[in-house]
């Protein structure tokens, strides 16, 4: 009986979302990922509210998002500055920025959330807005490591939630992963689907499981090299030489957990452990929590596995 109410549920649920094309965007949270978004989108010819506490961390974003768009420019518009300045114009012209979500939200066909990576938080976040959004209003998250399930219980619209995990810097990298909970509804799942084609994205579609593909599969690679070094077998630059010039990667295992941030890599391995205490991939590095607590997490400190300058 539980089954078939569910299955009731989402039929008579999702119907509030058929056939939606996704054309007003929220995003939630100013830093480089919600700003990446918000660019991409906005490139694309939606409109989009940039949303976040402080009207100083929104200024910010935007002045980013105008470098960036320079950026483009400079080499899509290289004979043609004027239809350059045009495009620049005609972006911003798609983007606004507010600090009153609840207010934005009543406009949104897509509310995408970038925020800290902190389970309470998002649900806070989702849970108020679920009140105050359109019922046809899709909710998404770009978390990489906690599961979308989770958050989405917050809400009473688990047909009408999904992940959308875009990738660093987001204007230059093309994939997307696209994930479904057992409650997605299919016509939310196609409308995110289609939602990142039309940003001109490669999207995969994963089911909710830690990691989705690309940090499910990289992460433990990453550790494991560290495992691999603490066993004295080979040094860390032995390791990254080796990936580098045997499998071809652009860097070694060291030189990534060192771009990506080793507090960022502590707090997934440690959230994927306390879910999975036994699987062996998710184990800890006695290396990696010793770095942490020397305050050293990578590029972003000056000095992580390596110094930088």
């Amino acid at each position: 009986m539980a089954f078939f109410s569910h299955q009731i549920c989402r039929s008579f649920c999702s119907s509030a979302v058929r056939n939606v094309v996704i054309k007003n965007v929220m995003i939630i949270g100013g830093g480089q990922m919600g700003a990446g978004v918000a660019q991409v989108a906005a490139s694309t010819g939606h409109t989009v509210t940039l949303v976040d506490t402080s009207a100083d961390i929104l200024k910010k974003s935007v002045k980013g998002i105008e470098g960036s768009l320079k950026r483009v420019v400079k080499k899509k518009f290289a004979d043609k500055p004027e239809a350059g300045e045009e495009f620049i114009q005609k972006v911003l012209q798609n983007l606004s920025t507010s600090t009153d979500s609840s207010s934005a939200v009543k406009s949104a066909d897509l509310v995408l959330e970038a925020i800290v990576e902190n389970l309470k938080i998002k649900q806070d976040v989702f849970g108020g807005l679920d009140k105050l959004a359109p019922s046809h209003t899709i909710f998404a998250s770009n978390t990489s490591s906690l599961p979308i399930t989770d958050i989405a219980s917050a809400t009473g619209r688990l047909d009408r939630f999904g992940g959308l995990h875009f990738f660093n810097p987001v204007p230059m990298m093309k994939l997307v992963e696209v994930i479904g909970t057992s409650a997605t509804s299919q016509d939310t799942f196609d409308s995110l689907l289609n939602f990142s084609k039309a940003l001109g994205k490669t999207p995969v579609s994963c089911k909710d499981t830690p990691g989705f593909i690309v940090n499910r599969l990289l992460v433990p690679y990453m550790m494991e090299a560290m495992r691999l070094h603490e066993r004295g077998h080979a040094s860390k630059e032995d390791i990254d030489t080796a990936m580098k010039l045997g499998a071809g990667y652009p860097m070694g295992p060291f030189e990534l957990a060192d771009y990506v941030g080793l507090d960022t890599l502590k707090f997934i391995m440690d959230g994927w452990s306390a879910m999975e205490p036994r699987n062996p991939l998710f184990g800890q590095s006695e290396l990696l929590n010793k770095v942490v607590a020397e305050g050293k997490y990578g590029k972003k400190t000056g000095e992580g596995f390596y110094k930088h300058k």
